[in-house]
């Protein structure tokens, strides 16, 4: 059982930690590089098209759908602090038959591939938007600027990957929330899509659509493993010295807060503009078409910052993903390949499909498909393992977070198995 880091918060030896050390502002981070998973090209995706084709109908299930990420990444950010650990890690320790944990670790890596499939062809599409790259090229060059990043991960720590991912949000929201300021949303009809109904089989669609670009599994394995890297044990230390796991939770609870923020209104404002500016227009259901759409709508300079926002999304998600998934091999494996390695490896099927000439739209859709198959696998187990005393100590989940994170699972699980039924079946 761990002991509160409480008791080894002495500052270390040459250390200039002060009570004024500890700053809020240097202890965010981590929940804001998991964030980037929520604000990926499949969410522009569903978010544009719930948009376009049902107004405002559909502004309640980005709203839930926030909240409930709140939670899931809250307690992956608590695993890895507590812990020293990332989920994936804990499950490989706790997974004892080979074969299990071998079958565990297929379908995480297939989650873990799909992410990078759709964040490398929403790159590719962006870089054709913006200057008529053909998608095959376009691919090869936003998987190469993911090596660099991750490259930067694996020689300066994981504080500059911050940085850098960070940055790459800055713009992704500048880029999806622009638009919003020369469309703006009706007011009454924003606050009546805050009212959970749906109109029709298609709603329902699109909605378990948007929780499952949202509710992303890789962010839930990652977050784990970047709150372990930036605060390592034995004693949980940061650049500004050492610190209580209390500390470091409250200050993970502003974290995740300020992320989930951030990642729900830029969805929100994807989600508004197509409503305002796009609603009935035909051909807004693919990436291309939303952004013919903007262009004519709006003019050539929203659409241009609208794309700039897609390439920055995709550039920031494939990293992440590309993480997630080389932590997901080491936790459940026991085996380490270098980062850019990796996004050598993952960034093949995304090319193959690039240069098949497959509607890289559907191509997001599919991908869509995959992740809802991976959130069961990875929610269950971290509201499970988070619960566990034994595991976590005085820091283990209390009743009431547990009870909330399984009706999260059950709602999450629910609606992907509507919209399994209903790809398969409409």
């Amino acid at each position: 059982m761990p002991k509160d880091l409480l008791t080894r918060a002495a500052p270390r030896a040459g250390s200039t930690a002060t009570p004024a050390s500890a700053r809020l502002i240097w202890l965010l981070g981590p929940a804001l590089v998991a964030g980037v998973a929520y604000l990926d090209p499949g969410n522009v995706a569903s978010n544009m098209t719930a948009g376009a084709r049902y107004g405002y109908l559909l502004v309640w299930v980005v709203v839930a759908a926030n909240v409930m990420a709140w939670l899931i990444q809250y307690l992956s950010a608590k695993l890895g602090i507590v812990t020293g650990k990332s989920l994936p890690e804990i499950l490989g320790e706790r997974i004892r038959r080979p074969l299990a944990r071998r079958l565990y670790w297929i379908q995480a890596e297939l989650v873990a591939m799909a992410t990078d499939l759709a964040e490398i062809i929403g790159g590719a599409v962006a870089l054709y938007l913006l200057f008529g790259v053909p998608l095959l090229v376009g691919g090869i060059i936003t998987g190469t600027i993911s090596m660099i990043v991750l490259a930067v991960q694996t020689r300066r720590g994981p504080r500059t990957f911050e940085r850098v991912i960070i940055s790459l949000m800055l713009i992704i929201t500048v880029g999806f929330t622009a638009g919003v300021f020369f469309a703006p949303p009706d007011a009454a009809g924003f606050a009546a899509g805050l009212v959970p109904r749906f109109e029709g089989a298609d709603s329902v669609l699109l909605a378990a659509s948007i929780l499952g670009a949202t509710i992303m599994p890789h962010a839930i394995y990652a977050h784990s493993a970047l709150a372990r890297d930036r605060f390592p044990q034995p004693q949980a230390t940061s650049s500004v010295g050492t610190l209580p796991t209390r500390r470091l939770l409250w200050a993970t609870k502003w974290d995740v807060s300020i992320a989930m923020l951030i990642a729900g209104t830029v969805n929100l404002a994807i989600l508004l503009l197509a409503a305002s500016a796009l609603q009935g227009v035909a051909g807004t259901d693919t990436l291309q078409g939303a952004y013919t759409a903007l262009q004519t709508t709006l003019g050539p300079a929203v659409a241009t910052i609208f794309a700039v926002g897609l390439l920055a999304s995709g550039l920031a998600s494939t990293s992440v993903g590309a993480y997630a998934g080389a932590e997901i091999m080491h936790g459940l494996l026991h085996v380490r390949i270098p980062l850019v390695l990796r996004r050598l490896v993952t960034l093949i099927p995304a090319l193959v499909i690039l240069g098949s000439g497959f509607d890289p739209t559907q191509a997001l859709v599919l991908s869509q498909v995959v992740l809802s198959f991976g959130i069961p696998f990875a929610l269950i187990p971290l509201v499970w393992v988070s619960a566990q005393r034994g595991l976590l100590g005085e820091f283990a989940n209390r009743w009431f977070t547990t009870a909330a994170g399984a009706l999260c699972a059950v709602l999450l699980v629910a609606l992907n198995v509507v919209l399994l039924v209903l790809i398969f079946t409409g």
